[in-house]
């Protein structure tokens, strides 16, 4: 069992900088991936970043390219999401994810293990 805990966010006004928080407990294996998901009032929770434990391998949706960058620190077992240049519309409950299988994916149903989020508003 896994149990992951998200912590870091907060209110910030636009342009502003964030670093969300996933500290990761139980049995972590260095195949698994990590992920970021977001879900913004009246829409689907949405994929945002990925990185493997192992590797590094990391991957980005469009949108957040060039702004977020995901990160982790084995030691910790915590993965990060720097979030840089932040919109109005990043605003959204952030959730971190771990998928056992170690694929860096952007579907929902890869991950087995979910945080319980932690909300990211961005002020114009």
């Amino acid at each position: 069992q896994v149990q992951l805990v998200e912590s870091g966010g907060g209110l910030v006004q636009a342009g502003g900088s964030l670093r969300l928080s996933c500290a990761a407990s139980g049995r972590i294996f260095k195949r698994y991936a990590m992920g970021w998901f977001r879900q913004a009032p009246g829409r689907e929770r949405e994929f945002v970043a990925a990185i493997r434990w192992s590797g590094g391998s990391t991957y980005y949706a469009d949108s957040v390219k060039g702004r977020f960058t995901i990160s982790r620190d084995n030691a910790k077992n915590t993965v990060y999401l720097q979030m840089n240049s932040l919109k109005p519309e990043d605003t959204a409950v952030y959730y971190c994810a771990a998928d056992s299988d170690g694929v860096l994916g952007t579907s929902r149903g890869l991950y087995d293990y979910w945080g319980q989020g932690t909300q990211v508003t961005v002020s114009s």
